[in-house]
């Protein structure tokens, strides 16, 4: 298969099979090179599919990259003090989301939802303490610097070593306003269009759809996640058999202009 281009078609049956062996992953670590390993050591996953797309958590994206701060160097403004003390939260965590927005969307009820230099609107700026390894309590992971580009990475990696051009995504979890809990999200993609626009086209009844767009890179990020778990220790996942569009799409391409957002 192409880089651009429908997929194959779409089957009844969707699989996600999350990858074995992934060890703890530290600053520095080839993350691209255990995906392959971990592809390599899993049964059932070879041979790669063309309606194979894999995701990868956030947090060993951005572990493997560096993005992380340690946390006993951070000095807190009394902004972050104040709000800390106020809702339980570690001063130091706050500072840190402040220092990384590029706007302070609000700060309430013990959450600060902030605009990430992403373009993410998101509760913390993404930023987290979970999960973090053995230095848990000390550090906090960011957003990797450019998610595109480490779904890049990843995607090289694995057409190299399988001769198969698999789709990847980066995932992470996200809350969504009027509604209690988190699903996971892409804030990464290569190798497919995040977006399959409808509008124009008809429904089943022959009606023209005109505001149908689905968020098909978040939908795959979202079924990944029922297979990682919050605690499993299985940071990426294959998806296989779903429907997707080929394509040298972006994540920009997903958010919403300001002008159109009624919750901020």
């Amino acid at each position: 298969m192409g880089a651009d281009g429908p997929s194959s078609p779409p089957t009844h049956q969707v699989e996600v099979l999350a990858l074995e062996g992934i060890p703890e992953v530290e600053p520095g670590d080839d993350l691209p090179g255990i995906v392959v390993a971990a592809i390599r050591a899993t049964p059932g996953i070879l041979p790669m599919r063309d309606d194979d797309v894999l995701v990868v958590t956030q947090k060993v994206v951005s572990k493997a990259e560096g993005a992380v701060i340690d946390l006993t160097g951070i000095e807190p403004r009394p902004e972050a003090v104040e709000f800390a003390e106020r809702w339980d939260r570690d001063a130091r965590q706050v500072e840190v989301v402040l220092r990384q927005a590029v706007r302070v969307v609000r700060m309430a009820n013990g959450v600060v939802i902030t605009e990430t230099p992403h373009g993410f609107i998101c509760a913390n700026g993404g930023i987290d303490a979970s999960n973090v390894g053995p230095r848990s309590g000390s550090i906090v992971t960011l957003l990797p610097r450019d998610p595109d580009a480490s779904a890049e990475r990843v995607r090289v990696a694995v057409r190299l070593a399988t001769g198969v051009d698999v789709p990847v995504l980066v995932s992470d979890s996200f809350g969504r306003p009027w509604r209690w809990g988190i699903v996971d999200i892409a804030i990464g993609v290569s190798g497919l269009e995040p977006l399959e626009d409808l509008r124009g086209s008809p429904d089943r009844d022959g009606r023209v759809m005109h505001s149908t767009v689905r968020a098909v890179a978040d939908e795959l990020a979202s079924a990944a996640e029922l297979a990682f778990g919050k605690v499993g220790g299985r940071p990426v996942a294959i998806i296989r058999g779903a429907a997707f569009r080929r394509g040298e799409g972006s994540i920009k391409d997903v958010l919403m202009p300001r002008d159109m957002d009624l919750f901020t």
